[in-house]
């Protein structure tokens, strides 16, 4: 077993921590930089993985990167990074604020691979996270376990790991090599046979969805696909600039302070700029699709809609659901050999976050302005949740819109918990300014 001892160790190489990471080398952190440790369970540093298809397109602008927002004359911009792979001038002649996404997660690799001061190891598989404390009872740090026996210790912790993939119920028993998640399509259709005539059910009716219905017509040419959904059918995102402005990292701080009611009624008006919906053009390539389908009298593709799925078994080699509609309420069979799930993550905090606070005895996951875990005793560590916040910090928190202010937040309170010195017993906070332009000192 082997131990390491770091003063920050941040959960999982997405946005959210490298927008941490470049916070830290930027932000004269007095080698807090140096003392951090970055991982992630993948070989690689990649931008949704499981959907990283060729032609998918971010939703958001491309300023809207890890650092512009709170830096535009850093060196990690997005366009700093096209300009450093000769594709600046393409990308401008393209005239679109979205890039995308293989773009975006090659930006997010070059940023790793930029970094000086914080370190970052791959394959590491993060299985639990407990509370340490000192023969007083005293919270003094964290120590996280790996899956291959590594222990690490850290003061800092912050966990961006993104949440849990969500399964229905009615499905989480069928065999795990029948059953897709949309995190796992790229890397399962690779093992699956291209021109075999698959029978495939794709299960939800937003984004991800949408993308593997349509990514099945290149990937699995010859299959037969029903997409079965709940909803009446498929919607656009309800987006427009009015809207957006919601997105703005400046509106972290009004939702923030609204009253319960007024955090309800946001999050329920917003609920379909972001969720629930499909990318407009890629709604009109659907439809396109279809048509064409029907002119030629092709049907290996279809939508099921107001249907519910209402029990699954295995029958050998099949799997057989039972479809339940919702219009008359009859109930049939449909057998196939794949079912892909776009059904989302799951609305509660993470495994992994909620072990965490069971260790530390809460009751309840909450955190502050900063994103800091209310720990509820004094304590001489601190944790952080990054993108697991939209009931207290907006819609916006798992998104990339608010990443460079929100890994600013959270690295300046880090540095003022930091500069709280311990003297006989006794913790006195030390003065720390915060200029204009983000960078810190103490």
């Amino acid at each position: 077993m082997t131990n390491h001892d770091v003063e920050l160790l941040a959960i999982g190489a997405g946005p959210a921590n490298l927008a941490l990471a470049v916070a830290l080398e930027e932000l004269g952190a007095d080698g807090l930089a140096e003392s951090s440790l970055l991982i992630e369970r993948g070989p690689t540093v990649e931008w949704q993985r499981g959907l990283l298809l060729p032609w998918t397109k971010s939703q958001v602008a491309f300023a809207k990167d890890l650092v512009t927002l709170r830096n535009p004359r850093s060196k990690f911009t997005f366009l700093n990074y096209l300009r450093s792979v000769g594709r600046l001038d393409d990308f401008i002649n393209m005239g679109s604020f979205t890039p995308y996404r293989v773009e975006v997660s090659g930006y997010l690799q070059w940023v790793s691979e930029s970094l000086r001061k914080v370190q970052l190891r791959l394959g590491c598989d993060c299985t639990s996270v407990e509370p340490v404390r000192d023969s007083a009872g005293r919270l003094t740090g964290w120590l996280t376990r790996l899956a291959d026996g590594t222990e690490i210790s850290s003061r800092y912790l912050v966990v961006g790991a993104g949440r849990d993939p969500y399964v229905p119920p009615e499905l989480s028993h069928l065999p795990a090599d029948r059953l897709i998640h949309s995190t796992r399509y790229r890397s399962r259709i690779a093992t699956l046979d291209k021109d075999q005539p698959h029978r495939i059910a794709v299960v939800g009716a937003a984004q991800s969805a949408a993308e593997m219905f349509r990514a099945t017509q290149h990937d699995l040419p010859n299959s037969d696909v029903s997409w079965v959904m709940r909803s009446i059918g498929l919607r656009a995102y309800d987006t427009n600039k009015f809207t957006n402005e919601l997105y703005y990292p400046s509106y972290i701080d009004k939702f923030f302070e609204a009253l319960p009611e007024g955090k309800k009624q946001i999050l329920q008006e917003m609920h379909l700029t972001n969720y629930s919906g499909v990318e407009s053009d890629l709604l009109q390539e659907l439809y396109t699709g279809l048509y064409l389908d029907r002119l030629s009298g092709v049907d290996r593709q279809r939508l099921v809609p107001m249907t519910d799925i209402t029990g699954a078994r295995a029958d050998g080699d099949e799997i057989v659901l039972e479809l339940t509609d919702r219009k008359t309420g009859g109930v049939d069979e449909l057998r196939r050999d794949l079912v892909f799930l776009g059904t989302g993550f799951v609305r509660e905090m993470p495994g992994l976050i909620r072990g965490l606070g069971a260790a530390i005895g809460l009751d309840r996951i909450e955190v502050n302005r900063q994103y800091r875990l209310d720990l509820g005793e004094p304590s001489d560590a601190a944790c952080y949740l990054q993108g697991v916040n939209e009931a207290t910090h907006g819609i916006a928190d798992s998104l990339l819109s608010v990443l460079g202010n929100r890994a600013a937040d959270i690295a300046q309170d880090i540095l003022a918990h930091r500069a709280a010195k311990r003297v006989n017993g006794v913790h006195r906070r030390t003065a720390v300014s915060v200029p204009a332009d983000g960078a810190v000192s103490a």
